[in-house]
C-alpha cells in the first residue's frame, strides 16, 4: 500500500473492530471507494491476519510492528 488515510481512535470504551469500521468509513467519505487493508499495532491485533465485515465486503486487518497504538492505516492494496 503506497498511500492511505491515517486514524487515530484512543476512545479506550470502543472495540477494536468499531474503530477500524469508522476509520474506513472516513476513508470511503474522503476518497470515494472503499478501503480493503487496514494495517494495526501488532499489540492490538495478537491473533495476526484476521478480516472484518464492511460494506458487503471484507476489511484485512494486518499487524505491524511499525504501527502506534490506536493508530490504523487503511488504504487499498496495490499488489
Amino acid at each position: 500500500m503506497q498511500s492511505g488515510l491515517l486514524w487515530y481512535d484512543g476512545e479506550p470504551t470502543r472495540t477494536l473492530a468499531a474503530k477500524v469500521t469508522a476509520g474506513a468509513e472516513r476513508f470511503a467519505e474522503r476518497f470515494g471507494v472503499t478501503p480493503d487493508t487496514c494495517y494495526v499495532s501488532d499489540s492490538a491485533l495478537k491473533e495476526g491476519e484476521v478480516s472484518i465485515p464492511f460494506q458487503g465486503g471484507n476489511l484485512r486487518l494486518v499487524p505491524a510492528r511499525n504501527i502506534l497504538a490506536n493508530h490504523f492505516w487503511l488504504g487499498l492494496n496495490e499488489g
